[in-house]
């Protein structure tokens, strides 16, 4: 690329040759005349930083400016990234030696563009409880990069539904703990992790008015939910609205493997009441990444994963079968083309990342779209599964 600085150190040269000698005066004078522009172009150069001087992330966005999503008075990158491994030893096998990969996995991310954060205060196994948001409050203060593009960068989080969360103030409570983790005056999105409509609707109506308080004392910005069903999700809806607070959003367990009826109206009543889709588990813990076989040679991840997996590759393995075909026809992976669908269908797709390389993967789903074709044979494909993914335990009606 070019660089107003290298054309000074090729001035340079030339003087020297046609001098034929080195004089130190020209020298001095020279980097006198060029040392502001030098500065200049330091600071606007991708990959410093204005405030420290030193080396920073290269910063330039992986997708369009027209392809941000409206989240309430937010705009958020087309995919986000999920934390719900960091900290999770049981499910993940979280180390705290990940620690300094993960710091590196949050500066490229946010560095290519990637605006939205999702955590939640209870993510973190046992004595890590929490952890996610420690981190992610760490990572973002530390940020190498510009104060633009941290100031920039949107931690939504979710409070938990425990059984002792019975009054508003308890809500109120857990977002202030939520901020002290994270380190930040203000969330960009709370959001209550499940309803307990099922079985303490009375309780569900504490944790809506408390959501609400947050809202009201600007402790959030904007409010959410996850695994609220059509029913449920009427009722906040009009509960807020009645308390002048509006819906952003809704977390949904959404992919290929989580596409029946219920996904799909779902989506369709939150584009009718203009609620921010994020999708949850994109690649269903992984299984549409394509990494996993029943094969002779072939593997399965360790734990609780590896115990699903095997009981659900023989029936999805024809649709691993067809996002395998479509990424190879587009120079992708699999994890790609089963993210983009997700993008493609309207939804702001938060896949986990454990390592840089599989973010690297992720963030090559963002920069182009797939055909409408494509889609189509992707959702016969999706469409053919009986068994699709095991659903959220805590998903209401």
């Amino acid at each position: 690329m070019y660089s107003p600085l290298t054309r000074c150190g090729q001035q340079r040269t030339r003087l020297d040759c046609l001098k034929g000698r080195k004089d130190l005066g020209v020298h001095r004078r020279f980097r006198q005349i060029h040392e502001p522009t030098r500065a200049f172009w330091q600071q606007l150069l991708p990959g410093r930083s204005k405030t420290s001087g030193t080396s920073g992330p290269n910063e330039r966005p992986l997708y369009r400016p027209s392809e941000l999503v409206p989240l309430g008075s937010l705009k958020v990158s087309p995919m986000g990234l999920g934390t719900w491994s960091w900290g999770n030893r049981f499910l993940w096998g979280y180390d705290e030696s990940q620690d300094p990969e993960l710091q590196q996995l949050f500066n490229l991310v946010v560095s290519s563009g990637i605006n939205i954060l999702d955590t939640a205060d209870s993510y973190g196994t046992g004595r890590l409880n929490g952890k996610s948001e420690l981190l992610l409050g760490k990572f973002l203060q530390e940020y190498p990069g510009s104060e633009r593009v941290r100031d920039g960068v949107h931690i939504a989080t979710k409070f938990a539904a425990y059984p002792w969360r019975v009054l508003p103030g308890n809500v109120v409570a857990a977002c202030r703990g939520s901020l002290k983790r994270l380190g930040l005056e203000q969330l960009s999105v709370g959001q209550l992790h499940w309803s307990t409509a099922n079985y303490q609707p009375l309780q569900e109506l504490a944790l809506q008015a408390g959501l609400a308080d947050c809202y009201q004392q600007g402790l959030v910005r904007e409010v959410g939910v996850s695994n609220y069903g059509p029913e449920q999700l009427k009722k906040i809806h009009a509960a807020l609205a009645k308390r002048g607070v509006p819906l952003a959003s809704a977390q949904i367990q959404f992919s290929l493997l989580s596409w029946g009826t219920a996904q799909q109206d779902l989506k369709a009543l939150c584009d009718d009441l203009g609620i921010a889709v994020i999708a949850y588990s994109p690649l269903a813990l992984g299984l549409l990444s394509g990494k996993y076989s029943l094969e002779e040679g072939g593997r399965l991840p360790d734990g609780p994963r590896g115990a699903l997996f095997r009981q659900l590759l023989p029936e999805v393995q024809p649709l691993v079968r067809i996002v395998k075909e479509v990424a190879e026809e587009r120079r992708k992976t699999p994890s790609q083309v089963a993210i983009n669908w997700c993008m493609c269908k309207g939804t702001v797709p938060i896949p986990g990342a454990k390592d840089l390389a599989q973010a690297r993967d992720n963030l090559g789903a963002l920069g182009w779209r797939l055909g409408a074709g494509e889609v189509a044979e992707l959702d016969k494909a999706a469409a053919n599964i009986k068994k699709g993914m095991v659903q959220n335990i805590f998903q209401t009606k």
